[in-house]
Formats: structure tokens, sequence, C-alpha cells
């Protein structure tokens, strides 16, 4: 039973993510007015008037500016430009006095010296 609240709730929440909440209003929005259009005409002149775009209702104008809002939201971000203060031609790179550069290491497992205890210790997987 849980499973299949939590799967229910996953879907819920891409839907919601997707925006399909705007589409299921839109499409309420549109039978609303398709039945309303029907009952003064007939079915084409009810069909043009509610797709047309020249009539809309007040859910099809809430749920334009709420897409709208949300898209705006969406891409707002800003960018970092970091600046760097300018270079000053007085300035001079001085290397260290002591410097060495030490020999490379072999780390491959036939360069090591020591032997492997035989047998292993199993102490920690008793």
């Amino acid at each position: 039973m849980f499973v299949r609240l939590a799967r229910l709730l996953v879907v819920l929440m891409l839907a919601t993510t997707l925006g399909m909440h705007w589409a299921l209003l839109q499409t309420f929005a549109w039978t609303t007015m398709l039945a309303d259009n029907l009952r003064s005409g007939s079915l084409t002149e009810a069909v043009v008037k509610t797709f047309d775009g020249k009539h809309p209702c007040c859910l099809c104008k809430a749920v334009k500016e709420g897409r709208d809002s949300e898209h705006k939201k969406e891409f707002t971000f800003s960018v970092f430009n970091p600046e760097f203060p300018p270079f000053l031609e007085e300035q001079k790179v001085i290397a260290p006095t002591r410097f060495q550069l030490y020999p490379r290491q072999n780390f491959f497992a036939q360069s090591l010296t020591q032997q492997p205890l035989t047998p292993p210790p199993r102490g920690c997987f008793a």
C-alpha cells in the first residue's frame, strides 16, 4: 500500500515539475468555455470562439499569468566574473633561494620491499 502511495506521489511531483498542472487547468478552462459557447451557437462557432485566442476566459488569463511568472523565476541567474587587480610593471617574480627537485619514487607493488604476512590477519572479519 505504501509503495503505491509513494509511486503516486512521485508521479504527481514529476507532473508538477514538468508543468502538467498548467496543462490540466488549461484543458479544464477550454472544456468549460466550449460548453458555455455551445449554449449560444453551433459546434463550429463554439470551437472557433473557444480556440481563436480572442475570447479568453478568466481561468485562461490566470493560467497564462501563472505560466509566465513561473518561466520568469526559472531562468534568472547571475554570472560571477572575477576581476583581478592591474599588474604593475615594477613587480617582479623572484625564485626561492633554496630549491631542490626530489627524484621520483616508484610506487608499484614490485618495488615494495616488505612481504605480506602469511596467512593474512583475519581478526577484524571474525
